[in-house]
């Protein structure tokens, strides 16, 4: 079967080579519209396909960008790859979604096969165990964005949550509500990950705030295997908690399936409130007060961000943007 050029298109649409491939890359700025219908049916009538490959070589990237998530099942990954894949298809980029799903060994293959596909730049939600790859990169002036986690002593542009204000927040909303016996539970801590150690460290920082003691039986970061357990625990206390912050979203979903199980009432046995916002939060009985963060917004300023480093000059200056948290009061609490 003959390969069908862009010189083809051109002969049977009668333009030149040139205005197909203005056509093919979306620059159709003084391009008329008849010229455009005359493309696009020579395109369908011969079946051609671009060669991506050699536009790539040509221009010296491909257009493509990499996106490696820890955890692909929280819905603030979720919510910052769509935010990404909206930005980058305004700007003709495509995007190629990995989860590492929190382990350092599969991160690793991720970033090594992203970049042996040449793609022109990466924005990861680092495990940080790979600090010798993470070096490289930054020393070779690789397009590198971190996103909801730091990696101490590496300079890379990153966007996360005020994560400490967050836990505040939730904190202080609690005690204006007569609460003073709070819980918290959250995700495994021993890897350092950075939102899970920062909430609980705001969540602490605020208990103090408020002349409350930091009771060590009321707040833990375990797998979520073992949350059931370690609830079990807080709950046969003489005097447990009168209120539970839940450190994320999953954590959230383990501390409702244990209150349903043991039936226990919102918010009259105990209160909840859960750091970010999850699609059920405005319609589960009584609907949750959360702590939500912008994650469309911070998507978009990490493709946006991304973007420009591939584009040029690399930045000198790595900053380090936080967004602010926001209280989103319901009947939970």
């Amino acid at each position: 079967m003959k390969h069908v050029t862009m010189a083809d298109v051109a002969a049977l649409a009668k333009v030149s080579k040139s205005t197909v491939s203005q056509y093919i890359n979306n620059r159709y700025d003084y391009m008329s519209e008849e010229t455009k219908r005359r493309i696009e049916a020579a395109i369908q009538q011969l079946g051609y396909k671009p060669n991506y490959v050699a536009k790539s070589l040509k221009q010296k990237q491909t257009s493509t960008i990499g996106v490696i998530v820890a955890n692909i099942l929280h819905t603030f990954s979720t919510q910052v790859i769509r935010s990404i894949e909206d930005v980058c298809r305004e700007a003709n980029f495509h995007v190629i979604v990995c989860n590492a799903d929190d382990d350092p060994r599969q991160e690793k293959e991720y970033i090594e096969m992203l970049r042996a596909k040449q793609v022109d730049g990466l924005i990861v939600f680092p495990t940080g165990g790979n600090m010798k790859l993470y070096e490289e990169m930054v020393a070779a002036k690789y397009p590198l964005l971190f996103v909801d986690r730091l990696v101490q002593g590496l300079p890379v542009e990153s966007i996360l949550l005020d994560n400490e204000k967050a836990a505040g927040l939730a904190v202080d909303h609690l005690v204006e509500n007569g609460y003073t016996r709070i819980g918290m539970l959250t995700t495994s801590l021993e890897q350092g990950i950075t939102p899970r150690v920062e909430r609980i460290n705001g969540y602490k920082k605020a208990l103090e705030k408020h002349s409350l003691p930091v009771r060590e039986e009321y707040y833990a970061g375990v797998e979520l295997s073992r949350m059931e357990a370690v609830l079990e625990e807080m709950f046969r206390l003489p005097e447990p908690p009168e209120a539970l912050i839940a450190g994320n979203d999953l954590t959230i979903m383990e501390i409702l399936k244990f209150i349903k199980k043991h039936n226990l009432a919102i918010p009259d046995q105990v209160a909840v409130i859960g750091i970010d916002e999850v699609s059920f939060s405005s319609i589960y009985h009584p609907p949750l007060t959360t702590i939500a963060q912008p994650a469309f917004e911070m998507g978009k300023m990490a493709a946006e961000k991304l973007l420009a480093q591939i584009k040029g000059p690399y930045p000198e200056q790595r900053e380090v943007q936080r967004f602010a948290p926001k209280l989103i009061v319901r009947k939970s609490t």
